[in-house]
Formats: C-alpha cells, sequence, structure tokens
C-alpha cells in the first residue's frame, strides 16, 4: 500500500474503477475505456455535447451509483456536492428554457447526459479517467500508482442564482462569485489600474476547451466548443453569440487586451497589501479544495507564505454586482478563468488548469521517456 496521499488516492480510484467496468457489459466496456495515451484522453469539453465514453443514459441506477461513487474519489466533499449539484441544474436549466428540445437529442437539457471514460487498465497502475458533461469536466492520470495529473477541472453554474423557497439563494459557485468581487473591490487605484485590463468582458472563457493554450488565444466562436454540430446549429449559437457580443459591447480591442499570454497580465500580488492576498487566498481555494483534501493540502502549499507572489490576478469588466464580468487568477504553472456574462449575468464558467501539465502531460512525457512500451 502506498504511503504517499497521491498514491493512496491512486489505490482508491483504481479499486472504484474495476468494480463500475466488472458491472459493464461487453458492449458498455467497449464505449468506456480506451488505450491509454489515446488522443481521446487529451481532449475536454464542458458544453451538452457528447463527452466521449459512457452516458449516464446508457447504465443501470446501480452502475449511476458505482460511477458518482468513483466521480466522488476525485473531489473533495464539498467539491462532490458542488458537482452533484451542478448536474441537477440540468433540470432548473430545462424549466428556465421552458422545457424546450435542441442539440438534435429528445431531451437538450438531460442530468444522465454526463460521460465517464477509463483510459487504460487501472490495475496496471499506469492509467487515466474522465468525468464530464455540460459544466463538469474532471480529468485524473495515474502513472506507476500515483496520481500525477489533476486538471483541467472545470466548474460550470447555469443559472448560477435560483430560487429557494426562504431568503437565500441557490448559488454553487457563489464563493468563486464573491471572493473575485471582494478582490477587485478591495483593490486601490493603482492596484486596480493594472488589474483592470478591459472594461468589456468575454462572452466566455479564454482558454475555452483547448488541448493547449498559446500566445494570443482568444475565445472560440461558442459553435466550435463541441465535439460536432449540424450546420443549423452552428449557425443558431453563431447568430446567438454576435448578439451576444453585440450586448455587451465587446470589440476586437477588448479582445486583444484579455488574449492569452504567457506573462501573466493584471496586477501582480507582489503589489497586494496582506489584506488583498488574503482575499486572493480565499477565492484560490475555491478552485484548489475542489481536490480531495490531502492532495489540495499539496496545491496550497505551493502559494503559502510569500509563494503567493507568484500569482497576478486580472480582471475585465464591471466590478459591481449584476454587471458582466471576467477574471483570470495566472502563474507560472497555475490558470484560473472565471467567467460570468451569459443569460444576464447569471451563466458562470470557471475552470484551474495547469500551463505545464494539463492531464498530467509532463509527467506522461518523462514516463514513456523512461520506460519501454
Amino acid at each position: 500500500m502506498s504511503s504517499t496521499a497521491r498514491g493512496r488516492l491512486a489505490e482508491v480510484m483504481a479499486s472504484q474503477a474495476i468494480e463500475l467496468l466488472g458491472s459493464l457489459d461487453a458492449k458498455q466496456r467497449d464505449k468506456i475505456t480506451f488505450p491509454f495515451g489515446d488522443d481521446e484522453q487529451f481532449v475536454w469539453f464542458y458544453t451538452p455535447t457528447d463527452h466521449g465514453g459512457l452516458a449516464l443514459t446508457e447504465m443501470t441506477s446501480a452502475q449511476h451509483r458505482r460511477t458518482h461513487r468513483m466521480l466522488a474519489t476525485g473531489l473533495s466533499r464539498a467539491g462532490y456536492v458542488t458537482a452533484a449539484t451542478i448536474i441537477g441544474l440540468e433540470n432548473v436549466l430545462d424549466h428556465t428554457e421552458g422545457w424546450v428540445t435542441e442539440f438534435g437529442r429528445d431531451r437538450g437539457r438531460d442530468p444522465l447526459l454526463y460521460w465517464m471514460a477509463i483510459f487504460g487498465d487501472p490495475e496496471s497502475g499506469d492509467w487515466a479517467w474522465r468525468f464530464g458533461g455540460h459544466h463538469i469536466s474532471v480529468n485524473y492520470l495515474i502513472i506507476e500508482g500515483e496520481v500525477v495529473g489533476t486538471v483541467p477541472l472545470f466548474f460550470g453554474a447555469d443559472p448560477a442564482n435560483s430560487p429557494l423557497l426562504g431568503p437565500h439563494l441557490h448559488r454553487p459557485l457563489g464563493g468563486a462569485e464573491d471572493y473575485g468581487r471582494e478582490l477587485v473591490q478591495s483593490l486601490d487605484a493603482t492596484q486596480l489600474e493594472a488589474a483592470l485590463v478591459s472594461a468589456v468582458a468575454p462572452v466566455d472563457i479564454v482558454g475555452v476547451n483547448r488541448t493547449d493554450l498559446t500566445e494570443g488565444d482568444r475565445p472560440l466562436g461558442l459553435p466550435f466548443v463541441w465535439r460536432s454540430l449540424d450546420d443549423e446549429t452552428i449557425d443558431l449559437w453563431g447568430k446567438r453569440q454576435l448578439a451576444a457580443e453585440q450586448k455587451l459591447g465587446l470589440t476586437d480591442e477588448h479582445l486583444e487586451a484579455i488574449s492569452f499570454s504567457k506573462k501573466p497580465k493584471g496586477v501582480s500580488a507582489t503589489a497586494l497589501g496582506d489584506d488583498n492576498k488574503e482575499i486572493l487566498r480565499a477565492l484560490l481555494s475555491c478552485y484548489l479544495d475542489r481536490l480531495p483534501e490531502a492532495v489540495a493540502d499539496e496545491e496550497h502549499a505551493k502559494f503559502a507564505g510569500a509563494q503567493i507572489d507568484t500569482l497576478s490576478f486580472m480582471w475585465a469588466g464591471g466590478i459591481e454586482r449584476d454587471q458582466p464580468h471576467y477574471y483570470r487568477i495566472q502563474g507560472d504553472d497555475l490558470f484560473v478563468e472565471y467567467d460570468n456574462t451569459q443569460r444576464d449575468v447569471n451563466h458562470i464558467h470557471t475552470v484551474w488548469r495547469d500551463l505545464r501539465n494539463d492531464f498530467g502531460r509532463d509527467a506522461l512525457a518523462h514516463h514513456y521517456a523512461t520506460h519501454q512500451h
């Protein structure tokens, strides 16, 4: 039994994966499994498209339970509750949109259209898995029985705020919104001038679902953040995006200002005061604490003490509630994005990525270089 937190986590994941695979028939196993290192392993989505693998719609109730147990191994308690809530929001979104059928399927917003994919053999010690559907993408890589890749990790919420009985709103990603706004509003004039790179926020996160981020990347058109769409749907979503951009007043100048760069944009944490940094740490926790506690603690340690100064914080859009907004936290490796502009500022996208090791690819490359396959 492994003595490391990542090794123990890998053992739990493998056990759950083996149990899930053992419950499947041959046709189901053929859909859920891919060769280790297959190109599909480095593909991810957050739109209501086919995410690849075996969907919950193709499983029994008992297999649903096993799939959720496996998903829960890759998330903290709070992380799993948030993910389960996001899945349940598909029912709320269906109601919000008037029960409209879209995307060429019987139910466009469907809490059973989430997919599990397993790459390689969990018993071998070298394997990976992915769980994804609308507004969720969880990606793990295990090498030699150790968890070495935990991102991209995407959570979204639509609606971001919805009514409950009583005085409180239902806000699955409220922390990521509130701490972000608290941080930008805590900045003094000089800090804010550095942080605010654009008066207008983009329609979506800049990195979207690209496998790699390269200098100058801008958000893709909504129709292209899908596995496949017919021409009619591409045209429909293209018109929706154009309307959204026009409503925001988004221009080429704004897009250039928020485009991806390897050199972080915004205000450096070195220019922040202690109170600002405390809020930045709380905001960062909304992303790092999605992982199981022991692994999240390792991630927090990377930004302990003065190491927080390796990060920068960038903002676009308005800084008051209900104004369209976007922010980014970036360091040497860490890349966090948040966007809330769609559905009249009631539709959040958030993602945590690693600029050097998304999908654990650095660790995978080293493994291939040092082991015969």
